[in-house]
């Protein structure tokens, strides 16, 4: 993995982004804003499933002055996603948001991003300068006969000028494409011009299966140049289901310590369990402990399990009636079939005794 770069620090909230700070997970809420119950509701859950950061989208005028009342609720930062209308970014800072996200092209002009870029100053609120592939200027698509990599930079940094001419610099950029390769290539490209954050991810992901798929390749490949910031792994669905994907990408890189990693056997015809219910169990379990920073394996046999088993620190092979509690791919003991979870659990509890 290429060093991490070294971008500008940046605060969002209490939550520290750049300069080698961890990488931020962060969602979005699906909820109508303005409903205040339900986007509470649905941030506690994403809370405690590990998310770090929250954003919201703020259509209205009464979406913004939801902040108020969802802000005393929740325990981590909230953002406010604006789109055309500069008084709702107004409005959001002025109602508790601890970051707006904008694209200042489409804003309405100079006099507006002005008034925006005193607010955020006079509130301490950072911006992130959103550019969408979806939404590349025509210009700069027929510059590059097409919407390329090299046209969303451009879009960028031209954003970023619009900003820093009012000496504003509390800055996160994100380029976000459907198109993976074409994303990894933006970010490749924009870090090497600007230190700003990056907020990476790829967008319009798809569904649980596709989206999952395409933003491993696609974060995978931006975050092992070391580029990154914060992410967010975009699906169609409920957004709780982000984050634990966007938790094991990081601990897949290397970039995220604590919790388990689940590893279990594909199964073939020497299996002697069922093991796939088990290997469902087991990785559910696993949330339990997000203080222990294990790996820990789910084996199908007693013939391989020990030795398939030897790099994770603790594991489970299943038998025929019986199976075996195996540390290091060494074997502890025999364990009764319908004992085997609960036996997992009682060494992940008592872990380090």
């Amino acid at each position: 993995m290429y060093t991490r770069n070294q971008t500008r620090v940046i605060s969002i909230g209490d939550v520290k982004i750049g300069g080698g700070n961890p990488v931020a997970i962060q969602s979005m809420t699906n909820t109508k804003t303005e409903n205040v119950e339900e986007t509470v509701k649905q941030i506690l859950a994403l809370e405690k499933a590990g998310c770090q950061i929250i954003r919201c989208t703020v259509p209205t005028m009464k979406a913004a002055e939801a902040f108020t009342e969802i802000k005393k609720q929740i325990h981590i930062p909230l953002v406010a996603d604006i789109h055309f209308d500069y008084k709702l970014a107004i409005a959001a800072m002025e109602h508790g948001a601890d970051k707006i996200r904008i694209n200042p092209g489409n804003i309405g002009g100079e006099e507006n991003i002005r008034k925006v870029v005193e607010t955020a100053k006079k509130y301490h609120v950072p911006i992130r300068v959103g550019v969408n592939s979806g939404s590349l200027e025509k210009p700069l698509v027929k510059k590059y006969n097409g919407v390329t990599a090299q046209g969303l930079v451009e879009s960028a940094l031209d954003k970023v000028a619009m900003l820093e001419k009012y000496d504003f610099h509390d800055m996160v950029v994100s380029i976000k494409s459907s198109d993976v390769l074409m994303c990894a290539e933006a970010y490749r490209l924009v870090a090497d011009k600007i230190n700003y954050p990056l907020h990476v991810g790829i967008t319009e992901a798809g569904t649980v299966f596709s989206g999952n798929i395409k933003s491993a390749v696609g974060l995978g490949i931006i975050l092992n140049q070391g580029i990154g910031d914060t992410i967010r792994v975009s699906l169609t669905g409920d957004p709780v289901n982000e984050i634990a994907s966007a938790k094991l990408i990081l601990k897949t890189l290397g970039l995220r310590f604590g919790g388990i990693e689940v590893v279990s056997c594909p199964t073939c015809g020497r299996t002697n369990i069922d093991l796939i219910p088990l290997a469902n169990q087991v990785e559910t379990m696993a949330a339990d402990f997000e203080n222990l920073n294990l790996k820990v394996a789910v084996m199908g046999c007693v013939v391989n399990g020990p030795g398939e088993a030897k790099e994770a620190d603790v594991g489970i092979a299943g038998g025929n009636g019986e199976g075996l509690l195996i540390k290091k791919g060494e074997v502890i003991r025999k364990v009764p079939e319908d004992q085997l979870l609960d036996t997992l659990r009682y060494e992940l509890e008592h872990w380090g005794e």
